[in-house]
């Protein structure tokens, strides 16, 4: 498995390292994009971040021995995303796990991004927090119709787009959703 940090996150998230010791012996690999390995706090644009997700894949399967299509990717609120986009451009996968997705600005339910969403026909995994303010359950649920693959709903009762202190309940529900793959 893939993991990808949030904007302001790197590699070593909570949620991320506690999702890692919860899955293995599965080998899950987290990932930095090239904004935070260069220092920089604003991250870079989708393509470059998709990108990196595809540098990340090809080296985790050279190093499993793994093909693409047999690698979960995913991670917390951006970084979910970025692999989603990656997956809808073509990248291989055999499922998506995505945390606190982003579906919208804060306040703004107008600006959605799910343009992508017609393109994920493989598993995904939505695990959010019912008061999440990047996009209510309503507008998930809505917006998640559009994608041809199966699609699981986990919500985390009272949690917000971080999700702080619910990092062993969120790796729990991301082993056991990873689990039910194979």
């Amino acid at each position: 498995m893939l993991l990808t940090p949030g904007a302001g996150a790197s590699r070593d998230q909570p949620s991320l390292v506690a999702a890692g010791q919860a899955l293995a012996p599965v080998v899950v690999e987290r990932m930095d994009f090239p904004y935070r390995l260069a220092g920089r706090s604003r991250p870079d644009k989708a393509e470059v971040l998709v990108a990196a997700v595809r540098e990340g894949a090809a080296r985790l399967a050279d190093a499993t021995g793994l093909a693409p299509a047999r690698l979960v990717l995913g991670g917390r609120s951006m970084g979910g995303r970025i692999c989603s986009m990656a997956v809808a451009e073509g990248l291989d996968a055999l499922g998506l796990a995505l945390v606190s997705y982003p579906l919208h600005p804060p306040g703004k339910p107008d600006r959605l991004r799910t343009e992508h969403f017609p393109q994920l026909d493989l598993p995904c995994l939505f695990l959010s927090g019912t008061r999440d303010s990047f996009g209510t359950r309503g507008e998930l649920e809505e917006a998640t119709a559009a994608i041809p693959g199966p699609v699981t709903h986990v919500w985390l009762e009272g949690g917000d787009h971080g999700l702080r202190r619910r990092d062993d309940e969120v790796a729990a529900m991301v082993r056991d959703w990873v689990m039910s793959l194979t």
